[in-house]
């Protein structure tokens, strides 16, 4: 099958990065592509929300009048593709642009015509003004908040006042493509097997070494590769052998399931999770974490979710991975998973009364910490988002705590680097309990930045979160506290 022409492909990244300007998902975009496309125009659509920032300031600058929004969203996606790359982080080399700069101008000139025939010529004179005086207007986009960084100025001013020492290596980072990381099954084989499998394949990958907050004695089961693939060429990942997950968001399972050394010295470890033991998963959906406690150990887990449409992707995790929804896991005893629908705010309706030994509550958040991946989030947030968001992360901690056992343990984690999300949310909730009901384990990692060199001793509530690899590349970002029920 041919390759559908660069053209199209334009056409439809335009037609996708309008869509987020105007307010919509990726997640809600990219399924509306013809799928003989969409691989294709994911990859012209990250790269330019990634560049959009710069790209904006061009276009202001080369053409002030602002075009019609097809048209606008055609030449800001094309200019994103023709921008130059920088240095890569960590003294990397740059990665290459997509495609040659004569053949991007032709193509989405061809694309022009299809959208707006009488723009054609306008969308050639800006591209090729763009090719002549790339130098001075990148330099000149280069001194804007918003074209040195590609991310909306609330947001630079955010992470400045969160981090100030981190701040704008946070923001360049998250402009890098990230790694793909995989989590091999526990239950189906060991991580350094599954290495030599994806050689024998021709597949180049290598093991990460434990996080910060990994407990001690459980091997990683992390695994990066050195490029991305798609996951149709990975051995047995139809058979439940892998999974693809950041080594950040791999951290969760093995830290509610405890049982490692002591975190500090003079400080008891945390008991192991007993077998059979009751665990919910408060915002399951879609499932990874959901599954990475069950390829740990032996629960009895009740995965929630508001969403029942987006259950049905933890049960399917759950079956191509081999694991219960009811029974046992490999034949342990008193290992099962029940899937239901219900806001984790309002227990009454789902509760059974019987209290739980362990929660993990995976609270939805601004995902600040997982920009490289979603790259369409710092321009679909707005600042308001931060303080909705971190009220029903508060008013999650407060239904869930008292559904805890005493003695009980609660994960709560966010893929954010914004400390409301994090840092200051944990901090209200423990001064709003007191000291005589809960108490902060020593395991938590706190916040986990995205930085390839972060040095926690730098910057006070970071912890490390750097794996080494053959690119820089480093782990979202994270933040987990651990919360004992005293």
């Amino acid at each position: 099958m041919n390759s559908p022409a660069l053209a199209r492909l334009l056409d439809h990244a335009a037609d996708t990065v309008a869509g987020v300007r105007g307010g919509r998902s990726l997640t809600d975009l990219l399924p509306r592509v013809p799928e003989v496309m969409r691989p294709g125009v994911q990859a012209l659509a990250f790269h330019a929300l990634r560049r959009l920032g710069g790209a904006q300031e061009v276009r202001a600058r080369l053409a002030p009048k602002t075009p019609p929004p097809a048209v606008d969203a055609l030449l800001l996606t094309a200019l994103a593709l023709l921008w130059p790359e920088g240095p890569g982080a960590a003294g990397q080399p740059a990665e290459p642009p997509p495609y040659a700069e004569h053949t991007l101008v032709d193509q989405a000139v061809a694309a022009a015509r299809q959208r707006t025939p009488a723009a054609a010529a306008f969308v050639n004179a800006v591209l090729r003004r763009f090719l002549r005086e790339r130098d001075a207007c990148v330099e000149a986009a280069r001194h804007t908040p918003l074209g040195e960084y590609n991310h909306p100025a609330w947001w630079i001013e955010r992470l400045r006042q969160d981090w100030p020492r981190h701040w704008a290596a946070l923001l360049h980072e998250a402009n890098r493509r990230p790694p793909m990381t995989l989590r091999v099954n526990a239950r189906r084989g060991s991580a350094r097997a599954y290495i030599e499998r994806l050689a024998q394949h021709g597949i180049v990958a290598h093991l990460l070494p434990p996080p910060a907050g990994w407990p001690a004695g459980l091997d990683s089961h992390a695994v990066q590769l050195a490029e991305p693939r798609a996951v149709t060429q990975l051995p047995g990942f139809a058979d439940g052998e892998a999974s693809v997950q950041d080594a950040a968001a791999q951290l969760a399972a093995p830290l509610l399931i405890g049982g490692g050394a002591a975190a500090r010295e003079g400080a008891a470890p945390l008991p192991r999770l007993p077998a059979g033991a009751r665990v919910l998963d408060a915002c399951a959906a879609p499932g990874g974490k959901t599954a990475h406690l069950l390829e740990l150990a032996d629960l009895d887990l009740l995965a929630l979710d508001v969403d029942a449409q987006r259950l049905a992707r933890v049960q399917a995790n759950l079956k191509r991975l081999k694991l219960p929804a009811a029974g046992g896991a490999a034949g342990a005893p008193g290992a099962s998973v029940r899937v239901a629908a219900g806001d984790a705010r309002r227990p009454a309706e789902w509760w059974d009364g019987r209290p739980f030994d362990a929660i993990l509550l995976d609270a939805p958040c601004t995902a600040s910490g997982i920009v490289r991946r979603h790259p369409d989030v710092r321009w679909l947030r707005r600042p308001a988002d931060i303080d909705a968001l971190a009220q029903v992360q508060a008013q999650l901690l407060a239904a869930l705590w008292p559904l805890l056992a005493p003695g009980g343990r609660l994960l709560y984690a966010t893929c954010s680097i914004f400390k409301a999300e994090g840092e200051r949310q944990i901090d209200a909730f423990l001064q709003r309990l007191g000291p005589a009901a809960a108490r902060l384990r020593p395991e938590s990692p706190g916040h986990l930045l995205p930085l390839a060199d972060n040095d926690p001793a730098r910057e006070p509530g970071a912890s490390a979160m750097s794996h080494p690899s053959q690119k820089g590349a480093t782990s979202d970002g994270f933040f987990y506290a651990l919360i004992e029920k005293t």
